[in-house]
């Protein structure tokens, strides 16, 4: 088996990733992670989850590289990170009693043959009807300032929703598991 290398440096991806009980390394590439204009939502992240394991095929020969990308969409509009509070605040205003469709692009390159896998896995959160004073005592306990949507959906964040819907919840998280297994297995990886 070729080694397998992570081209992240969440450590949200790398959580989920050790689910597989797989040996792996981590390394964080350097792209332009910029929305092209007009570009669709699907095609700018499995364009960054293609581009980040691709930036790292030269470093890393003989592996079999993941990149991975997400984005958060509430009607047409893409919302990224917040980093404040105040502007995931608003992110939750905006999203109270909507949902929110996640898109992530998930890319498994083999840096030996040049052959990649690219795919995007969607999954939708529908929310709750939220005041304010909710949303900011959400805020002040989690502080989701790193995270699409503003909230982390694998703690406190759940209770901001209604149900979701999707074909694998670890995607919400940013690594979708179910999709990345069907491609380490086209490698010939083998999954315990």
């Amino acid at each position: 088996m070729l080694p397998l290398l992570l081209a992240s440096s969440s450590t949200y991806r790398r959580e989920l990733l050790a689910r597989l009980h797989v040996p792996f390394v981590c390394s964080s590439p350097d792209i332009d992670e910029s929305h092209r204009p007009g570009e669709p939502a699907i095609e700018l992240v499995k364009r960054l989850a293609e581009q980040k394991a691709r930036a790292l095929a030269d470093s890393h020969p003989a592996h079999l590289i993941i990149g991975s990308d997400q984005v958060a969409v509430l009607g047409e509009q893409i919302i990224g990170k917040p980093h404040t509070f105040e502007k995931a605040r608003e992110q939750l205003m905006a999203a109270s009693g909507a949902s929110v469709t996640f898109l992530t692009g998930l890319a498994l390159l083999n840096s030996q043959t040049g052959e990649c896998q690219v795919d995007c896995v969607p999954f939708t959160v529908h929310m709750r009807q939220l005041d304010q004073a909710r949303i900011e005592r959400y805020l002040r306990i989690e502080q989701p300032y790193d995270c699409a949507g503003s909230f982390k959906a694998e703690g406190l964040g759940v209770s901001l929703f209604q149900s979701t819907e999707g074909p694998d919840a670890t995607s919400l998280i940013g690594l979708p598991l179910i999709r990345l297994i069907d491609m380490l297995l086209a490698e010939g990886v083998q999954i315990p």
